[in-house]
């Protein structure tokens, strides 16, 4: 990964800061997407002292604002000519409706508006680098998800892990929407399931998931564990040219059904083009 710049998107924590630190040991230039200027500034310390030799950079960047992705894009381009490895790791989970400033819900402008406008945007970023790679952390919270397009905020019931769920089916669908507009570059473009993962995830709900995620938390994984499909999605030469699949345990899986559906896939891209303002 020597030369390489990644992008990280959700990494002041969990598996963000992880695949981070792993990353950067390969030599990787790394550059962390927080929200938070004290909490980035933390795990840039961190990676460093992980690596002490690597490049670190961060950028602040309030993923439930389109503006913010925005001005995240433009600030980036301007400190770096190229991208090899766009980490969309970024996750929400919430038990209460929230609305954004843009009138979307906060999960899927959190999990899906926000890496599909960030991936957009950096786009021709990444043709002109040469190989590079883009990453969509989802899960196989995904099949309790269902797109319905006559309510895609939420607006007539909310329940924050079928929400969750849907983000996480949003992000399957993109990768793969994606993955043909990619055919012929060398950009590739791949999701994963990072296992079921012992992070600070899920304990800013005060509901029902609060607790079962504690109660849980000594059966899940640790986060350098659920790092690692992403870090192997971004440097393993295996997948180099690996495109529109989903992984687990650095090993393709098989999505559900409806992740498998091209025509909501097409119709997701379409819907998300407008509430975006992109066009991809």
């Amino acid at each position: 990964m020597d030369g390489k710049v990644c992008l990280i998107t959700g990494a002041t924590g969990g598996i963000g800061l992880e695949a981070a630190k792993a990353l950067a040991r390969m030599g990787a230039t790394v550059v962390l997407v927080g929200r938070d200027a004290g909490r980035t500034e933390a795990a840039v310390a961190a990676v460093k002292e992980a690596a002490p030799s690597a490049q670190v950079d961060w950028l602040r960047a309030d993923l439930t604002s389109l503006k913010s992705v925005r001005e995240l894009a433009q600030t980036f381009r301007s400190r770096y000519p190229r991208l090899d490895v766009l980490l969309n790791n970024a996750g929400l989970i919430i038990d209460r409706r929230q609305v954004t400033e843009d009138g979307l819900e906060a999960t899927m402008a959190t999990n899906h508006f926000a890496p599909f406008l960030l991936t957009n945007l950096l786009l021709d970023v990444m043709k002109a680098t040469g190989p590079a790679r883009i990453i969509n952390v989802s899960s196989d919270a995904h099949a309790a998800g269902k797109l319905d397009f006559d309510d895609l905020q939420s607006e007539r019931g909310f329940i924050g892990f079928r929400v969750y769920g849907t983000s996480k089916l949003a992000n399957i669908l993109f990768t793969r929407a994606l993955a043909k507009r990619l055919e012929g570059t060398q950009v590739t473009t791949n999701a994963l399931h990072p296992g079921v993962v012992r992070t600070g995830f899920g304990h800013n709900t005060q509901g029902f998931f609060r607790h079962l995620v504690k109660l849980g938390a000594a059966f899940m994984i640790s986060a350098e564990k659920g790092a690692r499909t992403s870090v192997y999605l971004a440097s393993s030469p295996e997948v180099e040219a690996v495109s529109g699949q989903y992984f687990y345990k650095c090993r393709p899986k098989k999505p559900s059904s409806a992740a498998r559906n091209d025509a909501l896939a097409e119709r997701l891209w379409q819907v998300s083009e407008q509430l975006t303002g992109v066009k991809g």
